[in-house]
């Protein structure tokens, strides 16, 4: 190159790119405090993943810590800030629009995301976080993944999305939420937790 008076050219450095999604990391406002004197006053949220024969299945849920019942869920086949959104969604339909609400998470991306904390603010919820790589901030939420693994999903082999999303709505809908007994809410499933605090 030197004999031929040839001289590299530097690569031009461009700037980063805007990817429509800006992290935004919440306070750890829930503090570990896993228990709620009413319904819809902290929700926590996370998702875990199912292993099947097509690859991996996502599953995002929201918990209602007053009675431990999955009031929100979705399932995908990639681990994106829709699947998260969707399931928050689905709690906030199932719930009545909330109001005064603590919905605590990880500091994934996808809970951090710019269309996801939107949709947080529009409703007037506030956001909570878990202190990097602590696992024991949202114990709840692994609570509820380690029964869905132990009591389902490693007793079955799925071949297809298709029979992995219907077992997941079924542990959930059909066992976790109206049969599911927990020490938390002295040994009763979510939903009878729930009636008898309507009547009380």
């Amino acid at each position: 190159m030197r004999q031929a008076a040839f001289r590299a050219r530097p690569k031009r450095r461009q700037p980063p790119k805007d990817q429509g999604t800006r992290s935004v990391i919440a306070a750890n406002v829930l503090e570990r405090e896993f228990d709620a004197e009413g319904p819809n006053q902290k929700w926590v949220a996370d998702f875990t993943y199912v292993w099947m024969a097509e690859g991996w299945l996502y599953v995002a849920a929201v918990i209602d810590l007053f009675s431990r019942r999955v009031v929100g869920w979705s399932m995908s086949d990639a681990m994106t800030f829709q699947m998260v959104t969707d399931a928050l969604i689905m709690a906030i339909w199932r719930r009545g629009r909330p109001r005064e609400l603590l919905h605590h998470s990880d500091q994934g991306s996808q809970y951090t995301s710019e269309p996801f904390q939107r949709l947080v603010a529009d409703h007037g919820i506030t956001c909570s976080m878990s202190r990097s790589g602590n696992v024991w901030d949202n114990a709840a939420m692994e609570s509820f993944f380690s029964s869905l693994k132990t009591e389902r999903v490693r007793r079955k082999t799925y071949r297809t999305r298709k029979q992995a999303r219907a077992d997941v709505f079924d542990y959930i809908e059909r066992f976790y939420n109206p049969k599911r007994r927990h020490a938390t809410i002295g040994y009763l499933s979510p939903v009878t937790f729930e009636e008898r605090a309507m009547k009380a």
